[in-house]
């Protein structure tokens, strides 16, 4: 039998000391899973570079964190996209977090209204892939974001997100194998304890929140902390490919 030899950590990278000296972009970095996932990214040694919509948070969230620095865009403008990206040099990670919660019945939401929910994750990130071009590293990674509603949809008016939330997942696998060798992975994350939770549901947040953790095998909602360590990992292990992760604490066995 042919003899194997024990793989070396430069052949296959393994965890957050391959992240040291790598620029890592991510957009939707200012709050919430993205804000943990680039506090997380500039611990392991990386240089974020945060992007977010409004561009007085973004300064000072960069100011805040020590970031290698900031932009501000609208995702669903992709001329502020390649703005914003126009004066980085090289990319070794791109994290594309960006988006909004998306819901209306089709027979009664303004269709230019549910359209974002698309226009906010894959055109954004087709813009972004663009802009960047042979300035995303040929070793570096793409990580999107998708969400348990690409597995469970409901009856809530939120049919188009788990539409998009599904073709995210989709979409990286074809990007997987046309953007090769660069790795395109997906994050799915369950209901996760965030910012963009109380702006959407607002005063019925804790009823929501209380209902949902009573499902949940783990008995509460995922952290920011918890889901940004997924993105960590994604860009941080170098034979994760074509993937999706779900981190949702068991909720799609209930």
């Amino acid at each position: 039998m042919p003899q194997t030899t024990s793989a070396t950590p430069s052949a296959t990278p393994f965890g957050p000391a391959t992240l040291h000296d790598r620029t890592v972009v991510i957009v939707g970095g200012t709050s919430g899973i993205g804000l943990s996932a680039a506090i997380q990214a500039k611990a392991a040694g990386a240089k974020v570079i945060v992007i977010g919509v409004d561009r007085d948070r973004a300064a000072r969230v960069a100011a805040d964190h020590g970031f290698a620095g900031w932009r501000a865009a609208d995702v669903t403008n992709s001329q502020a996209i390649e703005a914003a990206l126009a004066d980085i040099p090289h990319v070794d990670h791109l994290v594309l977090l960006a988006g909004t919660f998306v819901a209306g019945k089709i027979m009664d939401a303004d269709v230019d209204y549910l359209r974002r929910a698309f226009d906010e994750r894959i055109w954004a990130a087709v813009a972004a892939i663009r802009a960047l071009g042979d300035r995303l590293a040929s070793d570096g990674s793409i990580t999107l974001i998708s969400g348990a509603l690409a597995d469970r949809p409901n009856a809530y008016g939120t049919a188009i997100l788990a539409a998009a939330s599904a073709a995210m997942e989709a979409f990286a696998r074809g990007l997987a194998l046309e953007l090769a060798p660069r790795r395109v992975n997906t994050l799915s994350p369950g209901t996760t304890d965030t910012p963009l939770l109380l702006r959407t549901l607002g005063n019925g947040r804790d009823a929501y929140v209380a209902s949902v953790t009573e499902k949940l095998p783990l008995r509460r909602l995922g952290t920011a902390e918890e889901v940004g360590a997924a993105v960590v990992f994604l860009m941080s292990n170098g034979f994760m490919n074509g993937e999706t992760l779900h981190i949702d604490g068991g909720g799609r066995l209930v």
